[in-house]
Formats: C-alpha cells, sequence, structure tokens
C-alpha cells in the first residue's frame, strides 16, 4: 500500500492541537486595514479552531499531522 501524500497547502495553513482539534488563522487580516475597527483587526490576530464541519476534511490532507 503506498503512502498517502500531505497536502502542502494545508500543512502551512493548519496546526494540530494538544486534544486533537485543528487550529487555523482568521481571514481579512492581510490588506485593506484602513477602514476595519481597531477591535476587529485586534480579533484577527488571534487564531481560532477549524470548524466541526470542516475537521474531517483538513484531516484527510493532512494524514501525517
Amino acid at each position: 500500500m503506498p503512502k498517502i501524500k500531505t497536502n502542502k497547502a494545508a500543512a502551512k495553513r493548519f496546526k494540530k492541537t494538544a486534544r486533537g482539534k485543528w487550529k487555523r488563522r482568521k481571514s481579512n487580516a492581510s490588506h485593506i486595514l484602513t477602514k476595519k475597527t481597531t477591535g476587529r483587526k485586534r480579533s484577527l490576530r488571534r487564531s481560532t479552531l477549524v470548524s466541526k464541519a470542516d475537521s474531517k476534511r483538513v484531516a484527510r490532507m493532512l494524514p501525517y499531522a
């Protein structure tokens, strides 16, 4: 049985937590920041978890993570 290839794009974007959930960065934090409020930009800096619906998809893309 051949080895499964890791999706390299996903490997750069997601990390597994100690409890087995997937961590991701928030979107909309890279440019056009002038119209966004300070509080909104501050919350975008923090990472969040991948939703339960999408975590199965991420796990399939990263079989050895």
